[in-house]
């Protein structure tokens, strides 16, 4: 490999951002493809790009033959984050199934009886205000927001930073009715009907789940769809 075409290729990892690297193995020349980008000495056309590019959506290697040239489609993509917004019952179990379905996962509230140690072991905790703690977490498009507090105080400013981010998938917990007030309050705060669109609410698939487990299942459930559709 080039010096340079491993400076990038780390670069892009300590970055967190998604790269295939597209190795030719007869030759061993190599190109790096972005999700908006391709830099390197292999010259590959349009469907070796767009097949590098599915590569990355769907977390998946491959070898690809270019008019009899054997190439390899290595994909690196940044851990899949999930930040939870609330430390309220339906994030235990969420957490369980976000971890299991490989996410970092990451409590954020500032309530700190909420998100103790002992209901939350093994994840990052933030007692910092919602606001504060997502953009320090530099949200990118690996990344599932849900929001579960029901509390606007905490549940808008973390909307606030989320709807102008990259996540693949922001959700929020709160009847139609909730989410209506939701709505008016965006609206007032200057977020367009696009942006606040993107909110999935309800949270989750409609299965009528009714506890806090069947209801993180039907948030996981969501996501995976959201993720596999992108």
């Amino acid at each position: 490999m080039r010096p340079d075409t491993l400076k990038n290729l780390l670069a892009a990892r300590e970055a967190k951002r998604p790269v295939a690297l597209v190795s030719n193995l007869d030759t061993g020349d190599q190109t790096l493809v972005y999700r908006d980008a391709v830099e390197g000495d292999l010259a590959i056309d349009d469907a070796v790009i767009e097949s590098a590019r599915m590569g990355l959506r769907d977390d998946k290697s491959s070898r690809v033959d270019a008019d009899g040239t054997p190439l390899f489609v290595q994909v690196f993509n940044p851990p899949k984050r999930m930040v939870i917004v609330g430390a309220v019952h339906i994030a235990q179990p969420l957490v369980t199934l976000a971890q299991t379905s490989g996410y970092e996962v990451v409590i954020v509230d500032p309530r700190g009886a909420f998100a103790t140690r002992d209901r939350f072991p093994d994840v990052t905790l933030s007692e910092d205000w919602p606001n504060s703690a997502l953009e320090a977490l530099n949200l990118d498009n690996r990344t599932a927001v849900v929001t579960l507090t029901h509390d606007p105080k905490l549940d808008d400013p973390a909307l606030h930073v989320a709807l102008r981010s990259e996540a693949f998938y922001i959700g929020s917990l709160g009847s139609r009715k909730t989410h209506g007030r939701r709505v008016e309050r965006l609206t007032e705060d200057g977020y367009s009907a696009d942006e606040i669109d993107k909110i999935h609410a309800p949270v989750g698939l409609s299965i009528n789940a009714k506890s806090p487990a069947e209801i993180a299942i039907s948030i996981m459930a969501q996501i995976t769809q959201v993720l596999r559709t992108i």
